[in-house]
């Protein structure tokens, strides 16, 4: 791999072209390096995968009464009809047309107030709806950016991945740990867990010279990719049955799943 291309790939311009994060002309050349050099098409395929691991553990619904709320609310606006008639014919159907008038405007009047009120009323949920919307535009934001920083830490060259599958007591069991030595961080992506009984939970071990160090109780909850402590110089990850709110020291007996990591 040349200097240029390597150059190209430590830029971070390819994981902001996969979240929408460049401008034109840094678009224009991504899509250049992708078209011209299969290697930075490979490390871009690679990108994806991760990403969608990333989504996937960062995937929040967006509240579905928002928008319809405010677009209900603009369609409701007050709409008055006034039509006047005119009569020609005496002096007396324009003295009872002046007194039917007066008490049409009177009623109008009351109608216009009471609708008036309403209006703000609900002008003011449309603003609060609006601020509840800007809200969750700054918290799309944060979230943007944490997916953007575990996408390049499982981009990261020195980002070892191992698959842990699970053992004939839990066949289904299924995780993904990634583990970078050099900058001494540990993530787990936990795929799929079977179920346990109400009092019992999987808790996943690091084995340090012989010695179960505990990393945290993986509960079905947890199925996103999440941090881990990191731990130097294991040699080995190992997944146990544990009692509810985990276990000081590792019932080996009742291990799941194992993976070397040298």
């Amino acid at each position: 791999m040349n200097e240029k291309i390597t150059t190209f790939l430590n830029s971070g311009l390819l994981e902001k072209y996969l979240i929408g994060e460049t401008t034109s002309a840094e678009t224009e050349m991504v899509e250049s390096y992708i078209s011209k050099f299969p290697e930075v098409q490979n490390t871009y395929d690679t990108l994806q995968q991760n990403l969608e691991i990333v989504a996937k553990s960062n995937a929040v619904e967006a509240p579905k009464h928002i928008l319809n709320n405010i677009l209900e609310e603009l369609d409701e606006a007050p709409v008055v009809k006034m039509n006047t008639t005119r009569s020609r014919k005496t002096w007396y159907k324009y003295s009872i047309a002046a007194s039917v008038a007066a008490v049409v405007f009177a009623c109008t009047s009351y109608f216009l107030y009471n609708q008036n009120q309403k209006l703000a009323e609900e002008n003011q949920v449309v603003v609060d709806e609006i601020f509840d919307l800007r809200s969750d535009i700054e918290q799309n934001n944060k979230m943007l950016d944490n997916v953007m920083r575990q996408l390049l830490k499982l981009n990261n060259p020195e980002t070892e991945k191992y698959i842990i599958n699970g053992n004939e007591r839990a066949k289904e069991l299924k995780t993904v740990a990634y583990i970078n030595p050099k900058e001494k961080t540990s993530m787990i992506d936990v795929v799929s867990l079977p179920e346990l009984p109400e009092e019992q939970c999987y808790q996943i071990w690091a084995d340090i010279q012989g010695k179960m160090v505990s990393l945290g109780i993986l509960n079905e909850t947890d199925r996103k990719l999440m941090n881990i402590p990191y731990a130097e110089d294991a040699l080995a990850l190992n997944i146990t049955i544990e009692p509810k709110g985990g276990n000081k020291i590792a019932s080996l007996d009742k291990k799941v799943a194992e993976i070397s990591l040298h």
